[in-house]
Order: structure tokens, then sequence, then C-alpha cells
């Protein structure tokens, strides 16, 4: 995971835990709801991995368990090793698989946020985090106003929460932070979405986002 992509789910995490307005807050206080989220999240990551450690062993005790059960084996002498036999139904099978792919998901994501601890002390992830809650802090009401004006029937203050605000980064990052590659940041607000938000936002998001980028360019010609 690189710093930046790491930064920007930090950065989804510090809008969500925002309880008063932006610009009321100042670097420290920043930097203390990173350290808590990162905290937190390691926590979950945690758990997650613990239970799919026993989900796992779950799956595997249910598995020994059908060999052994099963009237080939039972009908052998007691000191005999099992032999293997046929699994069961497609339909329990596919469930249970379906369960198992969940669990290696999850893993995925605990192992994801733990490289993302380990990068925010670089302090490049803080730092990137930093600026782009910095840059919203300073261009809120403009940035704001962006998705007002291209949410289109959309009142702001009515939008689902983590789609505004992953809107809020990745415009953030379009049209005040220069160094952050356009495509990338489309991508991965993009990533964000299909990962911590519904079926709809992806299109959503990309359709604003692209007109943001129309708008930049129109502003800059």
């Amino acid at each position: 995971m690189q710093a930046r992509r790491a930064a920007r789910e930090l950065a989804l995490i510090l809008f969500s835990q925002f309880d008063k307005k932006i610009t009321q807050y100042n670097q420290a206080e920043f930097e203390d709801i990173i350290l808590k989220s990162v905290r937190t999240l390691t926590n979950n990551a945690l758990d997650e991995l613990k239970l799919s450690v026993g989900a796992i062993n779950a799956m595997k005790e249910y598995v020994d368990t059908y060999e052994a059960e099963s009237p080939v084996n039972l009908s052998r002498p007691l000191q005999s090793n099992n032999i293997p036999v046929a699994l069961p139904m497609t339909s329990d099978l596919s469930g249970r698989l379906d369960e198992l792919l969940n669990i290696c998901e999850k893993t995925v994501l605990a192992l994801e946020i733990a490289e993302m601890t380990a990068l925010e002390y670089t302090g490049d992830v803080k730092n990137y985090v930093i600026e782009i809650a910095n840059t919203f802090k300073e261009h809120s009401a403009e940035v704001d106003g962006l998705i007002s004006k291209f949410a289109r029937g959309w009142d702001i203050d009515r939008l689902v929460k983590i789609d505004k605000d992953i809107l809020r980064i990745a415009i953030c990052e379009l049209m005040y932070i220069e160094s952050a590659p356009v495509k990338v940041v489309v991508d991965e607000a993009l990533e964000l979405a299909k990962k911590y938000s519904t079926d709809d936002s992806s299109s959503f998001i990309n359709g604003i986002l692209g007109k943001v980028i129309d708008e930049k360019k129109r502003n800059n010609n």
C-alpha cells in the first residue's frame, strides 16, 4: 500500500470523526484524531484476524468430522487412518466457500490496516492526511460549493456522509494539491466508495469528479 493511498483512507476516517466545523480544528487535534483512528483500526484488525482464524478452524473441524463420520470410515478398524471421501453437495460447499472468501477479504483488510499503521509512523502518511485536512479547512466553502453545483438536485446536507467525505478529499487533491495525479485521485476515490459505501456510490462520485476536472480545465484555459 502506497503512502498516499493509506493517507486517503485515514483521511476518510478523520473526516468521519469531525463533530464540529472543520475550521474549528487545529493541527494538534488533527494529529490526535489520526492517532486514535490508527489505534482503532489496529484493534479492529486484530479482532478480525482472530475471528478469521476461529472460522477457518471451524471449517477444518467440519471437514475432518465429515470425513471421520462417513460410512466408509466408520466401518474401518479403529487404528487405521481415514480415507478421503466425496465432499457434500455443491450447494453446501458453495456456501462454505463464500464464507471462506469473506474471511479472506477481512484478513486482507486487516493486513492492509497493519501496513497502513506501519506507514503512518514513517511520517509520510500522517503529513499527507494533515495536508488534505488543512486544505479542506482552508477551502471548505469552495469544495462543498462544487459538490452542490454538480450533485444535480441533491442537497449537500442530505448526501450520504461517507460519499460527501470521499468527494471532499478527492476535490481537495484535484483542485489544490498540485502533486496529486488526476487519474490516481479519481481511481482511489472510487476504490474507497466501493470499499466503504453503497453500490451506486462509485458512479455518483465518478460523475461529480469528472465535472470538477472539466471545471478546473476551463478555469485554467
